[in-house]
């Protein structure tokens, strides 16, 4: 079993920019989309990301607040496989303008005109719960 640590892990997931965000649908469907953390992962298991109040993705975490989240890297060294990581969290969404503003990126006005201040916008937390990697012929868990 393997032995990475929880800041080795955020630290594979700030090198990877989309992940794929699973939901459960008002039907009990798993709706998966990408999204990107903007290299905004903390080394305490939570991954920020922004979305509109509008989106499915939104109303299916008002719904339910478990989520997963699928992560793959570059490729490994020396021809390995590269990461993967998946993770199983809890998703918290945020309103609060000012929390917008400490995880915003000039990238993010390609989407939201008004920066912090465009209507509709919220973000989500993701507090990771478990967290699976690969790495190699490196594999564990991590329960956070």
């Amino acid at each position: 079993m393997g032995d990475k640590t929880l800041p080795d892990i955020a630290k594979a997931m700030k090198d990877i920019d989309f992940v794929m965000l699973q939901t459960k649908t008002d039907r009990g469907q798993i709706a998966a989309r990408p999204m990107s953390n903007n290299r905004d992962v903390e080394y305490d298991g939570d991954s920020w990301f922004f979305l509109f109040e509008d989106s499915r993705t939104y109303q299916d975490i008002q719904r339910d607040p478990k989520v997963g989240l699928s992560l793959q890297g570059g490729k490994g060294l020396l021809g390995k496989p590269p990461i993967f990581i998946a993770v199983e969290g809890q998703a918290q969404i945020i309103r609060d303008k000012s929390t917008f503003a400490e995880h915003w990126t000039k990238d993010l006005d390609r989407w939201a005109k008004d920066g912090v201040d465009t209507p509709g916008l919220a973000m989500i937390k993701v507090h990771a719960d478990r967290i699976h990697y690969w790495d190699g012929e490196d594999e564990g868990e991590l329960r956070v």
